[in-house]
């Protein structure tokens, strides 16, 4: 089933064309990588699948619906995780999650809490602990546990590895990759070739508010390194 949907989108932004006409899919079980330097376009697609922004051509549909139809819908339908998540530093792993479940209608046991903390490899020493003491690598994997308990098909995820260590971003491709197998649908925008073949089934290169190239994993394999950095670097990926 196809999950996410651009097509033909062109996308102004006080008069100026940011997105031209750029068509891609993402399925259920699929995770979608969107590369391209800053200003390429990454973050005004994110936005406009979460109705900020409204096409001035074509379309963007969440789980088959054009998000202009039902915009509180189609945010009701995925999680976004921004590159900064907003968590309150004054409290704790759990007590974020609680207070935004709360805020979300979707409230959850203390035992689903922890089931999604562990699922992110949260040490269970620092769940009781204030979030002003933790690196970004942690705060990362409070946001994902959330949008975990959010229960929702589609994961949107902008710059999601930026400021991490090695071993954090490595972490980090696993969690998705699994969130992947296990079904949902990830449209994760980046500027991190190497990061992005290790983990998505399908890229999307954009440079200049165009869709200039796809890539996409052989079976069991994937995406070449080389052919991606390549076609980056080419004339600058902006």
């Amino acid at each position: 089933m196809l999950r996410l949907q651009a097509e033909g989108l062109r996308v102004l932004r006080s008069g100026r064309e940011v997105l031209a006409k750029v068509s891609f899919s993402v399925a259920s079980g699929e995770v979608y990588g969107l590369l391209g330097g800053n200003g390429a376009g990454k973050s005004t697609t994110l936005a406009t699948f979460l109705g900020f922004l409204p096409p001035a051509e074509g379309r963007v549909c969440v789980n088959g619906r054009e998000v202009g139809s039902d915009v509180p819908a189609a945010r009701r339908a995925v999680a976004y995780l921004p590159e900064a998540a907003s968590l309150y530093e004054h409290l704790d792993a759990r007590e974020n999650l609680r207070y935004f479940l709360q805020l979300a209608g979707a409230p959850c046991s203390d035992a689903a809490i922890d089931a999604a903390l562990d699922r992110v490899w949260l040490d269970p020493e620092a769940r009781s602990r204030r979030l002003g003491g933790y690196s970004k690598g942690m705060r990362q994997k409070v946001a994902i546990a959330l949008a975990i308990l959010r229960a929702t098909d589609i994961l949107l995820l902008d710059e999601p590895t930026s400021g991490l260590d090695p071993a954090a971003i490595d972490e980090f491709h696993a969690l998705v990759r699994g969130l992947a197998d296990a079904g949902k649908t990830i449209l994760m925008v980046t500027h991190d070739v190497y990061g992005a073949c290790q983990v998505a089934d399908r890229i999307g290169l954009l440079r200049g508010g165009r869709l200039v190239a796809e890539f996409a994993a052989p079976p069991g394999g994937r995406i070449d390194t080389e052919t991606v950095h390549r076609a980056f670097s080419a004339r600058g990926a902006a």
